[in-house]
């Protein structure tokens, strides 16, 4: 458009027309501005969303992914102790069934008692672990939320710049619109041909 509005300065000095070359070069130039305006602003705005995007850092949830990995562990121990403590006590049953020495059936049932030991721990230590672990997902998938809420509303802000920017050069567009009819309403065939007279004559008497 800039270079469109240069072109026509080439005719301005010439003919009854120059006045009219005169009005589209301004108002083409008025133009260019506008969308000028409009592309400085998106670019304001793209360097705003990258400098947001750069900022974003990871909340700290170290304490969770650690509960997270307790709980799995927890959770393994506690099967194999269970799946230990069953066999154990289907050993003892089975020795005392089958006839077994009072030394054999003693033996296995302090393998037992050792057993449901284990077992017993494990059951308390996973109660523990569930239960910090729902409090620590609980509190990171909250920060999680609140960071997301503050996100979009940041984009939501960003977007409605952009909407104004928009709507302001619109506006801007408009008037340059309205000023070029008012101009070109304004001048008139005999006021182009009086001006021409004027600028080329020698005077006004015969």
């Amino acid at each position: 458009m800039t270079k469109l509005a240069k072109s026509a300065s080439n005719y301005s000095q010439l003919g009854t027309f120059a006045p009219v070359w005169d009005v589209f070069k301004t108002s083409t130039e008025k133009l260019a501005n506008c969308h000028l305006d409009l592309v400085r602003k998106l670019q304001e705005l793209i360097k705003e969303v990258q400098k947001y995007g750069e900022e974003q850092t990871k909340e700290e949830v170290a304490g969770t992914l650690e509960a997270v990995q307790t709980i799995q562990s927890i959770t393994q121990a506690l099967q194999k102790s269970k799946e230990n403590y069953n066999a154990k006590c289907v050993e003892q049953e089975r020795l005392k069934k089958e006839g077994a020495t009072q030394r054999e059936i003693e033996k296995a049932a302090v393998k037992s008692k050792k057993a449901t030991d284990t077992y017993k721990l494990y059951v308390e230590k996973y109660a523990l672990a569930k239960a910090d672990f729902e409090q620590k997902m609980t509190e990171t998938a909250q920060k999680f939320q609140d960071i997301e809420e503050t996100h979009l509303i940041h984009i939501k802000e960003i977007i409605g710049s952009l909407s104004n920017a928009i709507k302001e050069i619109h506006l801007q567009i408009g008037q340059v619109h309205e000023e070029f009819i008012n101009n070109m309403a304004n001048t008139t065939v005999e006021s182009l041909i009086q001006k021409f007279a004027e600028s080329k004559g020698t005077g006004k008497e015969r």
